[in-house]
């Protein structure tokens, strides 16, 4: 089965933020951070996204500002390049081949032309770090660049090596060792700690950071304790002095500009800010929400910036006061609710902060807001059991939402209970309406809304449990209800087959079936009766996964199996239509079309196969679409469109899949036409040739195809004109530079201006007169056909009018507003004069 290399696996939208440490921008204006294959430029005061940097092809792993130039920055990625931007226009200015994955990257003042990057070694398993000497070319792409080694073990997390003083030596930390090399003396220096510290904790080294002045080095570790090396250019004269206030692992230290404060974090969610000299002397900024993994300082010393494990930034003012907070999608260790598109916002609904489900609008890539489902304040203490969401769904319109929150506690029974959610209108948010205490007797195993539909006046939901049963529950209104108290909820059914634990349920698309998985027996119940009206045979194996054709392939009905077996039912027949060997481990149909897609897991690895039920060709197949096994994933409607003429891809023209790797990573397929569009908006504006003609038109180097009056050499603005430059080099050049390095606009739009000044004068003045001219010429029409036999004596005292007012040409001439009314009065309708006359 052939692959189609013309759709790419790609990270967009909902990607990591926290990733890697951010960059804020000399000026403290702009925040740079790697996100999926680009990176984003954020304000710092509005909180928005700027720019998108695009043009790596895999994972960012790395942005760093560029020394000796504050308005550029570099990145690296896994795809084997280094590229250097200029963000504040969001051009891409070079591209360096490296031709081997790249995880973090490095820059000092003292190392004009160099950067130093992180790549894998290729004799052995471990990473090394490596001098990239960057050629000075005026070429775009450079490739085959010259590589040499500095350390050869290190850690690929950028949180492990630092510079100090600018660049006189490198730190290193890995597992129980530091490594310091000098580069002017070319001496380095190892130092090692016991494993465990007296109290029997592990002394392992997690981050580091240099002194911008002094030599001195702090390093973090597992153990919560900071400690700052001295005297490290003596083997044996070293000292450091040891600190110690994170009941957990240092996850991230920085120094300020000035070397008078140290930043640390970790799980406690608290920013630290150690004095240098008088470290007995600490100030906090508490409660920033999650566990901190990276902090930076901005150049000028005024914005510190915290990344944090839920995917957010937070940016603080001299660790005084949060004055912005960037949010990006919450990925925890695991989502237990599946991934929905919610259909009123269109946004990506899933588990958020802890009891919260968090709304995410893939198309602004931005989190509209949390909903709080559990409603009780979030204690954080290793070892207790949290109430967690576990199960959401959302009916077809969007203005029901369901939700199921449990708790086990040790040696106690389970704590369940089931919420119903109504979108209100102007809170614009969900309300609580009913909430239903210990609605099975063992957990939820599936939840799902009935359709709307016509002959169906209250909202279904269809809940199965553990316990053997499925329930129905039904919207009612009771008549002593008001509207304040709303619609409340109640059982309307309880259904079981065999004693059998329902594993997974789902209604048709137009709600009048409703099937039901059984361990190993499939049923379908009639939702008007909740009449049993059949079971289907199949191999065996219990069901893992239903789902219901649509549009023209809604006769059938698709299961998987843990046995492996992909099955098809055909409704009318109640027989097995087809089926296929295939380990799949998630299935999903698209809402607007009859595709289905298939994850399956072969070889560590998962392959996608995207089919119609109707026949078991499939329509698009990629292998190795990421490692380890895809469990959730999701079909997300475009809001316009796409027209791919290519078969295989004609599947993606009406929703985009997206899926939740095993690393928690949210990815989604692209085709080459969306990325060309992408790519696109990145590069420079071009005029189009059929922009009209104008001055600065001209100016740009373009010239309009086509009949044009201006076109012509004859045209008497075009010799009026001065001439200017046509499709120059140094036009091309002047498109391409950045607006801030230009030379002044005076300098460069003196042509420009002057032959505005002109074509402007003289296309008003010709416009005057031909206006003048055409509305003379249609006095004069209007006035000849005007012949009438009964108004002779009329027309006798008109021509007497023209004789008298030919008499006064030689008066002295009219103003525009005399001749105006006179014209006016020309025109009046003069009938009513020749029937006084005739009395």
């Amino acid at each position: 089965m052939v692959e189609h290399a013309n759709i790419r696996v790609v990270h967009r939208g909902g990607s990591k933020i926290n990733f890697r440490a951010p960059v804020i921008t000399s000026d403290s204006k702009f925040l740079l951070c790697a996100s999926g294959e680009c990176v984003k430029v954020y304000s710092t005061t509005t909180e928005e996204c700027v720019h998108e940097l695009r043009g790596h092809t895999d994972l960012v792993t790395g942005v760093l500002l560029k020394p000796s130039n504050h308005l550029q920055v570099y990145s690296c990625s896994t795809d084997g390049t280094v590229k250097l931007w200029d963000f504040a226009d969001g051009i891409l200015m070079k591209s360096y081949f490296v031709g081997q994955p790249i995880h973090a990257i490095y820059a000092s003042g003292h190392h004009e032309g160099v950067v130093f990057i992180v790549v894998p070694d290729k004799r052995t398993e471990l990473f090394q770090l490596v001098a990239l000497h960057l050629p000075q070319s005026g070429d775009q792409l450079a490739e085959g660049l010259e590589l040499s080694a500095v350390l050869p073990d290190v850690k690929a997390s950028p949180e492990s090596i630092a510079f100090g003083r600018g660049g006189e030596y490198i730190a290193s930390v890995k597992g129980l060792c530091l490594v310091v090399f000098f580069f002017r003396k070319q001496k380095t220096f190892s130092f090692y700690l016991k494993q465990n510290s007296g109290n029997g904790r592990k002394n392992t080294f997690t981050c580091i950071a240099c002194h911008p002045k002094d030599d001195v080095i702090s390093t973090g570790h597992e153990d919560g304790k900071i400690r700052l090396w001295r005297n490290f250019n003596h083997k044996k004269e070293y000292t450091y002095l040891t600190l110690h206030w994170h009941h957990n692992a240092v996850s991230s230290l920085c120094f300020t500009p000035e070397g008078t404060n140290l930043l640390s974090g970790g799980v406690e969610s608290v920013l630290v800010q150690w004095k240098y000299g008088q470290e007995s002397q600490r100030d906090f900024l508490p409660r920033l929400g999650a566990t901190i993994t990276h902090v930076t300082v901005s150049p000028d010393g005024a914005l510190f910036c915290t990344s944090h494990a839920d995917n957010k930034i937070t940016i603080i003012k001299s660790c005084v006061k949060v004055s912005a907070v960037i949010q990006g999608l919450v990925k925890g260790e695991s989502v237990t609710t599946d991934l929905m598109v919610d259909p009123r916002s269109k946004a990506l609904v899933l588990n958020g902060k802890p009891g919260h489900l968090q709304f995410y609008s893939l198309q602004r890539d931005k989190l509209l807001f949390n909903l709080d489902i559990v409603q009780q304040e979030y204690i954080h203490e290793l070892g207790l059991q949290q109430v967690e969401v576990v199960k959401a769904a959302f009916d077809s319109s969007g203005e029901r939402l369901a939700t199921v929150e449990e708790r086990k506690p040790k040696a106690a029974e389970l704590e369940l209970s089931l919420k119903l959610w109504t979108f209100d209108q102007q809170t614009q948010s969900f309300v609580l309406d009913t909430t239903i205490s210990a609605p099975h007797e063992g957990g939820i195993t599936a939840m799902c809304f009935a359709p709307a539909a016509v002959d169906h006046r209250t909202a279904t939901l269809v809940s199965a449990s553990k316990d053997g049963h499925f329930k129905a529950w039904q919207q009612t209104v009771s008549p002593t209800q008001t509207g304040d108290e709303g619609p409340s909820w109640e059982c309307d059914f309880v259904g079981s087959y065999h004693s059998l634990a329902p594993q997974c349920c789902c209604f048709s698309a137009d709600g009048s079936l409703l099937a039901i998985g059984f361990q190993e027996v499939v049923t379908l119940w009639s939702p008007a009766t909740w009449e049993l009206l059949t079971t289907l045979s199949q191999p065996p194996g219990d069901i893992r996964n239903l789902c219901f054709g649509r549009l023209s392939c809604s006769k059938y009905l698709m299961g998987t199996t843990v046995k492996n077996l992909l099955c098809c039912w055909n409704l009318l027949t109640c027989s097995l239509e087809w089926s296929t060997s295939m380990d799949v481990s998630l299935l999903l149909s698209d809402p607007l079309s009859e595709n289905m897609a298939a994850f399956c897991t072969l070889d560590g690895c998962t392959d996608l196969f995207v089919f119609k039920p109707c026949e078991p060709r499939p329509l698009f197949c990629q292998k190795a679409v990421c490692p380890g096994t895809v469990t959730r994933a999701v079909f997300s409607p475009r809001d316009s469109l796409q027209e791919s003429c290519d078969e295989s891809c004609q599947w993606l023209n009406r929703s985009q899949l997206y899926f939740l790797s095993q690393h928690m990573d949210l990815m989604t397929f692209i085709t080459q036409a969306e990325e060309k569009q992408l790519m696109a908006s990145n590069k420079q504006l071009v005029v189009d040739d059929t922009v009209a003609m104008t001055p600065f038109h001209l100016l740009l180097g373009a010239r309009r195809q086509g009949g044009g009056d201006l076109d012509q050499p004859d045209h008497p603005d075009t010799s009026a004109r001065a001439q200017l430059p046509q499709g120059s080099a140094a036009i091309k050049e002047l498109l391409q530079t950045p607006a801030h390095v230009l030379p002044a606009a005076t300098f460069l739009c003196s042509m420009f201006v002057q032959s505005l000044l002109i074509s402007v004068a003289d296309s008003s003045k010709t416009k005057h007169i031909e206006e003048e001219m055409e509305s003379e010429k249609e006095e004069e029409d209007s006035f000849d056909e005007e012949e009438d036999e009964k108004t002779g004596v009329v027309r006798a005292k008109w021509a007497s009018m023209e004789a008298g007012e030919a008499a006064e040409a030689a008066a002295p001439a009219m103003t525009r507003t005399q001749a105006r009314e006179l014209r006016r009065v020309k025109k009046m309708e003069r009938g009513w004069l020749s029937g006084l006359l005739d009395c």
